[in-house]
């Protein structure tokens, strides 16, 4: 018995290396897993930058000064000067009879409606409004963008007992639909073309 049972063993320990070999060579080695995750990446972006996308930034406009009559102290005001200074190709200047373009914000206005009730008759949803409506005219006053008018539209849910919370909320959602609104015109401006 002595005998047989280091022959066992020495057998079930050779077995045991050869599966082992066996399960190693099967799995993709980690430089070999590495190589295929790089050439994976590398033809995904060729294959998106043979097809034109790129990431979305600053759209360049047409024109090299503009003249925004929105003052520089509200939130639309700067919010705009700063977009159209990271355009790169535009610069807001203040005189609008030097400006190449004019754009004139005439009108920016929020609202909330009632959309739901609870069987109390309290509130129970709210939809949020807001429109913003403006034109781009050139130098001579000739309208590059004809009186324009955009408009975003939030819904949520309003608990009394949380009002603060709600009003943060209602904030919130005011703030991001006039950055849609806003990147919208920015869109807007981009494709507009001076006359000649």
């Amino acid at each position: 018995m002595s005998v047989r049972r280091p022959l066992l063993d020495a057998g079930e320990a050779g077995m045991r290396t050869a599966a082992r070999d066996e399960v190693a060579s099967s799995a993709p080695q980690p430089t070999c897993r590495r190589r295929l995750l790089l050439a994976g990446g590398a033809l995904a972006a060729l294959s998106l930058a043979g097809c034109g996308f790129r990431l979305r930034g600053p759209q360049a406009l047409d024109f090299a000064t503009l003249h925004i009559n929105t003052p520089p102290e509200t939130e639309l005001g700067a919010q705009l000067r700063r977009l159209v200074a990271t355009s790169g190709t535009t610069r807001v200047i203040e005189e609008a009879e030097h400006a190449e373009a004019r754009l004139q914000i005439l009108g920016n206005s929020r609202g909330r409606e009632i959309l739901s009730l609870t069987g109390a008759g309290k509130v129970r949803e709210y939809q949020l409004v807001q429109s913003l409506r403006f034109q781009l005219l050139d130098k001579s006053g000739t309208p590059l963008i004809a009186p324009t008018s955009l408009s975003a539209r939030r819904e949520y849910t309003f608990d009394d007992s949380q009002v603060l919370g709600k009003e943060q909320e209602e904030a919130l959602l005011y703030r991001d639909m006039q950055n849609d609104l806003v990147q919208q015109m920015m869109r807007r401006l981009a494709a507009a073309r001076r006359a000649g």
